[in-house]
């Protein structure tokens, strides 16, 4: 039977972050033990504290009872996993969406590398492993006028919480002393700060994805047609084709 391991909270969270970390980066942590959903509690925080001194900040919770996931989704999420929405600041760098939301995959898989997860990214928002789900998140920029101020990201990993059908988890792979709840939180946090550095070099957030694409098709939810997968452009977009023709895909806008 799996074992469930909790977060201690917050400050066990910024700890490990502390440990994992050579920069003094500061996130603002807020901790639940359960809430409805971690977005609505960022959005609320961001609207109650709009641009504080330090606007890294993460809500993390043990468990959503009514998470959000693409498009309007339930987003299932018990405990034993991480569960975090963040907010960090992006000032001075111009991105698209679809950009920021591949830095972001593209980052956490290279965390999860290096404990030999053999992950891969699904076009748009998903990590896999083989043919199930061990991640998925939903990014979004947020802007002040016409100057982008923040990035935002919700991001559900399956450490050793019971998981749908379909999805997977870290304590199906991994040996139990690597699925620290704490632990993971801070690598998730750890890949949101590399996601900056990502963001500046576009054309490697590229070359990355590609090689990190779990497929080498798709299908047309409209006609039902295998469009084969060239790679992904600067904006983020899938590259696509179907005989001579060649299309884009832009999902985050």
């Amino acid at each position: 039977m799996r074992i469930v391991k909790t977060s201690t909270g917050a400050g066990a969270i910024a700890q490990k972050l502390r440990s994992q970390s050579f920069t003094k980066s500061y996130w603002k942590l807020r901790w639940k033990p359960v809430c409805a959903s971690t977005e609505i509690e960022l959005s609320n925080w961001l609207k109650q504290s709009p641009f504080p001194v330090n606007p890294k900040r993460a809500i993390i919770a043990a468990r959503q009872n009514h998470g959000i996931g693409q498009q309007g989704r339930v987003w299932e999420a018990p405990q034993g996993g991480v569960w975090v929405s963040a907010a960090f600041p992006l000032d001075g760098i111009k991105r698209t969406s679809g950009l920021f939301g591949l830095s972001v995959a593209v980052a956490l898989a290279h965390r999860l590398e290096k404990y030999f997860v053999p992950v891969r990214i699904k076009w748009p928002n998903d990590l896999m492993i083989g043919e199930k789900k061990l991640a998925g998140l939903l990014p979004r920029l947020v802007h002040r006028g016409e100057a982008l101020r923040l990035g935002r990201v919700g991001l559900g990993l399956n450490v050793c919480n019971r998981v749908p059908k379909g999805a997977i988890s870290l304590a199906d792979i991994l040996r139990p002393s690597n699925c620290c709840i704490d632990q993971w939180a801070a690598e998730v946090l750890l890949a949101f700060e590399d996601t900056f550095q990502l963001l500046s070099k576009g054309e490697l957030v590229c070359a990355e994805a590609e090689k990190l694409l779990w497929a080498k098709e798709v299908k047309d939810p409209q006609t039902g047609d295998f469009l084969e997968i060239e790679g992904v452009n600067i904006e983020g977009a899938l590259i696509l084709r179907k005989g001579s023709k060649k299309i884009s895909w832009h999902r985050w806008q």
